[in-house]
């Protein structure tokens, strides 16, 4: 056997393995009453995630939610109406988006948090003239 067919084959038995043992969706589709995309793993348990919170769905509609393909593998799950594709592994670890698109959806809500502290904060800040403005810098 060459080294070629010598790859595939261990790429085969790794597979195989994966397939045993990790969680696959067997079915999927978007809950309206809900607003979740839910998920049926072949463990028999369901993933239900909200879109609003997943990087490329959270702006659809639930029409273009509606339709929802698996991949072979079941490991893939695919919105052919937006042409985003999200990876199942991912998702069970709580991975909705890239660092730095995940990044920007927390700092987004840190920034829109009212608390009594922050609240005092900005008063204690408005006190010594607010926010120092900013300087040109010299190159």
């Amino acid at each position: 056997m060459d080294p070629f067919d010598q790859e595939i084959e261990r790429a085969n038995r790794r597979a195989k393995s994966r397939r045993a043992r990790d969680p696959r969706a067997l079915a999927a589709h978007f809950d309206r009453k809900r607003g979740q995309i839910v998920v049926k793993l072949s463990t028999g348990y369901e993933l239900a995630f909200a879109p609003k919170r997943t990087q490329g769905l959270h702006q659809a509609t639930p029409a273009q939610l509606a339709a929802i393909e698996i991949s072979p593998s079941g490991y893939g799950l695919h919105f052919p109406k937006l042409d985003v594709d999200l990876w199942l592994p991912a998702l069970m670890k709580g991975v909705f988006g890239s660092d730095a698109w995940m990044a920007a959806q927390l700092g987004g809500r840190g920034g829109k948090a009212k608390s009594p502290a922050k609240a005092a904060a900005a008063r204690a800040n408005g006190v010594l003239g607010g926010r120092p403005r900013k300087r040109k810098t010299r190159s």
